[in-house]
């Protein structure tokens, strides 16, 4: 009996980090390349259920799960819908980026999650670009976020106050007004249609459910060989759009069924918890009394 109040109980908990996870997606349904979350459960290890069977031993009847627990939580790097805003400090990403199987050099073909599914049962992912930063602490960062600003100095700064980086790895410092600018789908700068030597250093992420997210919308790539970081190339199918934001990729729809089911799940396991405590209660207070 107890088995089962735990199980219900890691259930409730389980239910209660997803809808977590939908809330913190559904309250940055408005923040510029905000990739949402989706939640991972995996369940406790299976115990097989065996009857005695006179001298032949044992008879297997089946498995039973012993509980449930949110395992991990994972970005979903879908692309975004760009939207104008005319301000030229704004810079929005849009990528298709494809990877190349090694044993048949053809391009893998990427679902719409931008997922792909070996015949071995192995999982490659889209490669994600991102703008590259530089943290308060000298570290580099990766974001979608392109809503920049420049201060006083003329550095290019992100929504978060951290460094944008040019393609030579160091902070972007402009050196005319970025009113008079233009910056072309590789993120190079141009003055009256020429080019001023300055460059948004565009990272391309092989790998990029091996970054780590630190808040508002940055992400870590605490292996960066692992990850697979690399600059984008003229080859690579993304594109630098000024003038424009990459909206975030919460489906509002999904959003609310799935806080209504984590809902429901949770007031299942809840009943579940109370029906266990009725049973104790009986059993402690008039079958233990007789």
């Amino acid at each position: 009996m107890l088995r089962g109040l735990y199980t219900a109980a890691a259930g409730m908990m389980t239910q209660q980090r997803m809808h977590d996870t939908v809330t913190q997606n559904i309250a940055n349904v408005n923040t510029p390349g905000y990739k949402s979350v989706n939640e991972v459960a995996h369940s406790f290890p299976e115990v097989l259920i065996s009857l005695m069977n006179g001298s032949d031993g044992t008879q297997q009847i089946g498995k039973l799960n012993t509980g449930v627990f949110a395992e991990e939580s994972l970005s979903t790097y879908t692309q975004g819908d760009l939207r104008e805003t005319g301000l030229q400090s704004d810079f929005g990403l849009e990528s298709s980026l494809e990877l190349q199987d090694p044993a048949t050099g053809q391009s893998y073909p990427f679902d719409e999650s931008g997922k792909y599914v070996k015949a071995d049962g192995s999982v490659v992912y889209r490669p994600q670009a991102f703008f590259t930063v530089q943290d308060n602490d000298g570290n580099v960062r990766y974001t979608r976020d392109g809503s920049f600003h420049v201060n006083a100095a003329g550095q290019l700064l992100s929504s978060t106050g951290f460094k944008v980086l040019g393609s030579d790895g160091q902070p972007l410092v402009l050196n005319r007004s970025l009113d008079s600018m233009q910056v072309d789908a590789q993120g190079k700068f141009l003055y009256q249609g020429k080019p001023t030597g300055q460059q948004l250093q565009v990272s391309v992420a092989t790998s990029p459910y091996e970054l780590v997210r630190r808040g508002n919308g940055v992400y870590e790539a605490v292996d960066p060989q692992k990850a697979g970081i690399r600059n984008l190339t003229t080859t690579d199918a993304a594109s630098v759009h000024q003038g424009s934001l990459e909206g975030s990729n919460v489906n509002t729809a999904q959003s609310m069924v799935d806080l209504m089911t984590a809902q429901r799940a949770y007031e299942a396991n809840q009943k579940m918890i109370q029906f266990y405590d009725k049973s104790l209660d009986k059993t402690v207070n008039e079958v233990g009394r007789v």
